[in-house]
């Protein structure tokens, strides 16, 4: 039998943060098969309706934000969380001065690793 993984602990003010676009900052914590990002989204930004394999867990944070979700347009706020299932279509404009939303992943977001990461 394998040895165990031991658990780990971070802090969000201490992961880096990586700017993706104006506006646009992420931060990205994973394990061998979960991951979870933090962004920061200035107003007014808008995040093109998309799928992908990846089963996805959105809380939002911060703010209020506007999703595509299948062929719907809801809005959304603090505390609320979402789920797209692998294949679902979905998309989001931020409607606040500043938008945090908490995503999860799973599998882990291979692309989003830089190739020594």
């Amino acid at each position: 039998m394998p040895a165990p993984v031991p658990h780990q602990t971070w802090n969000w003010a201490t992961i880096p943060k990586e700017t993706l676009a104006e506006g646009v900052v992420r931060q990205m914590i994973h394990g061998a098969s979960l991951m979870i990002c933090r962004l920061t989204f200035a107003p007014g930004t808008v995040t093109a309706a998309h799928d992908h394999v990846h089963e996805q867990m959105t809380m939002i944070e911060k703010g209020r934000v506007r999703f595509v979700v299948g062929s719907e347009e809801k809005t959304f706020g603090p505390g609320d969380v979402l789920l797209f299932p692998s294949g679902f279509w979905h998309g989001a404009t931020m409607l606040d001065d500043e938008v945090v939303l908490i995503d999860i992943f799973s599998p882990i977001r291979e692309d989003f690793l830089k190739p020594n990461a």
